[in-house]
C-alpha cells in the first residue's frame, strides 16, 4: 500500500516562508521522482517543482524558480519542500506526487497525497 501525506500548510502573509512536507510509505522511496504540484482555486492544478533519486537533481517551475527549493531524507522517506518570499497567487491546494521519470505532466506521476491548503494574504 502506497501512501504520500502532506503536512505543513497554514495561512501566512505575502513574504513569508513555509516549508510543506510529505511523508511517503509502502514503496522503495529511493527510486522516485518527487513531484509537487499545486491547485488553486478555480484553477487547473499545475506543476511547482520536481526532485530526481539521483544527483538529485530539481527543476521548477517559471513561477516560483527563485523562491521554492525542494530536498529528499531517503533515509526519512521525505520529500520538503521550501517556499521562500510567499505571494497571494501561490495560494492553493499543495500535492505531492511520485513518479518513475523526471516529467512536469501530472498523469505520468503514479501516486498522489491527499493535499495541504496553503493560503497567502497580501
Amino acid at each position: 500500500q502506497v501512501q504520500l501525506v502532506e503536512s505543513g500548510g497554514g495561512s501566512v502573509q505575502a513574504g513569508d516562508s513555509l516549508r510543506l512536507s510529505c511523508a511517503a510509505s509502502g514503496l522503495t522511496f529511493r527510486n522516485y521522482v518527487m513531484g509537487w504540484f499545486r491547485q488553486g482555486p478555480g484553477k487547473d492544478r499545475e506543476f511547482v517543482g520536481l526532485i530526481s533519486g539521483w544527483g538529485p537533481s530539481t527543476y521548477f517551475a517559471d513561477s516560483v524558480a527563485g523562491r521554492f527549493t525542494i530536498s529528499r531524507d531517503d533515509d526519512k522517506k521525505t520529500v520538503y519542500l521550501q517556499m521562500n518570499s510567499l505571494e497571494p497567487e501561490d495560494t492553493a491546494v499543495y500535492y505531492c506526487a511520485a513518479g518513475p521519470i523526471q516529467t512536469t505532466q501530472a498523469a505520468q506521476y503514479h501516486f498522489w497525497g491527499q493535499g495541504t491548503q496553503v493560503t497567502v494574504s497580501s
